[in-house]
């Protein structure tokens, strides 16, 4: 609990500081939120080779079922939150009132520095290296490979535990510095407050069903379950990010009692290919675009299908950062949907309203899905 009060009381931090309009202030607040950013993002690719590729050579020849099942859940997992989105809102959206307009985008500020940290590679890359690398030390028996990936591990495991997660309340403070002093996310908020409600009630509704599900599953009780992933939630709050937030994710993963070898490659993985909450989100405010926007209306099931099949392929390439989900979606959002520049806009406005709670969605609804792949795996031996 005490990760969750120093989350929470940076958060209130950010707002306060960023409310106060002093500049120095806010600007120093921003500079430490995008160093810190930057270290995540550089940080982040080596987390995914390092756990998922140990985890792969630890599992040796079971690596291809966990892969395929891991996959598989995720997969399901989104599907079934998109179609559950739309079927909620295309009830629900066609109430609101038509003419919509698109929200100003408030102006950035910037910090003191602008250094930027390149990453030794993509996040997508650093996953495809962790496969081969993993399955192909099953394969060899290498045993010094192995050695030098579990080297490695321990490594990013020690840099988590003394760097990142203790200045993480900071770069939260900074996020919400931020977005308090441009004003843009309590604008938007304030305009489309049904769609935020809608939205976030069922991202809970999503994470009950997950982990009632694990729950029955591994016969626990599902919500001391949750409770234990409330400090991923919150993390992911702030951060806005699945990928920034898998060190958390996976410490309270661990503490659901899920073993060493499927929490090392489950969770790292389903930050990248697990992204239910945002799924519910991108369904909802497409939606809602078209109920709001003339020229638009809202499609049937039959047709909304395909959009979703594809928006759960779609989510695997979503980079891990603010807003990457929608951006990776505005591909499909123009060519399935006939989105222009003006729905765009407003999807992208409306989703980076609600990013914060889809994460926190994500991040802890693959908690659920490493629970009932530790259960899976463990009836198979």
């Amino acid at each position: 609990m005490k990760l969750i009060v120093k989350l929470i009381a940076g958060i209130v931090a950010g707002i306060l500081l960023g409310m106060t309009q002093i500049e120095w202030i806010v600007r120093l607040a921003v500079t430490v939120k995008d160093l810190f950013g930057g270290f995540i993002n550089f940080i982040v690719p080596l987390i995914i080779l390092f756990f998922i590729a140990s985890g792969i050579s630890k599992l040796g020849k079971e690596s291809g079922k966990l892969l395929g099942a891991t996959v598989g859940a995720a997969y399901v997992s989104t599907l079934l939150a998109g179609i559950l989105a739309f079927l909620v809102a295309s009830f629900i959206m066609p109430y609101i009132a038509s003419g919509g307009s698109v929200p100003e985008e408030g102006e950035g500020i910037k910090g003191f520095l602008d250094l930027e940290i390149e990453p030794l590679m993509g996040v997508l890359t650093a996953l495809i290296c962790a496969f081969v690398f993993g399955i192909g030390m099953t394969r060899v028996k290498s045993d010094s490979l192995m050695k030098v990936f579990d080297e490695g591990k321990s490594v990013i495991e020690l840099t988590i535990s003394k760097v990142v997660i203790p200045i993480l309340p900071f770069y939260i403070a900074g996020i919400f510095a931020e977005l308090a002093a441009s004003g843009t996310v309590f604008h938007t908020l304030k305009v489309f407050g049904i769609v935020l409600i809608v939205a976030v009630l069922l991202h809970w509704v999503w994470l009950l069903v997950l982990y009632t599900a694990a729950g029955l599953y591994n016969r626990k009780n599902p919500f001391v379950l949750l409770k234990n992933m409330l400090p991923a939630f919150f993390t992911a709050i702030g951060t806005m990010s699945s990928a920034a937030t898998i060190p958390v994710t996976l410490r309270q993963t661990k503490a659901n009692q899920v073993s060493e070898e499927v929490a090392n490659f489950s969770i790292p993985l389903c930050a990248t290919i697990h992204l239910s909450g945002s799924t519910i989100t991108i369904t909802s405010c497409s939606v809602a675009v078209m109920a709001v926007l003339s020229g638009y209306s809202v499609p049937g099931f039959l047709e909304m299908l395909p959009f979703i099949l594809m928006l759960g392929v779609i989510m695997v390439a979503a980079p891990g950062v603010p807003g990457g989900a929608v951006m990776a979606a505005t591909g499909i959002l123009a060519s399935m949907l006939g989105f222009d520049k003006e729905a765009i806009g407003l999807m992208i406005a409306l989703y980076m309203a609600q990013d914060s709670f889809g994460t926190a969605t994500n991040v802890t609804g693959d908690g659920a899905i490493a629970l009932m792949l530790d259960k899976y795996m463990s009836s198979k031996k």
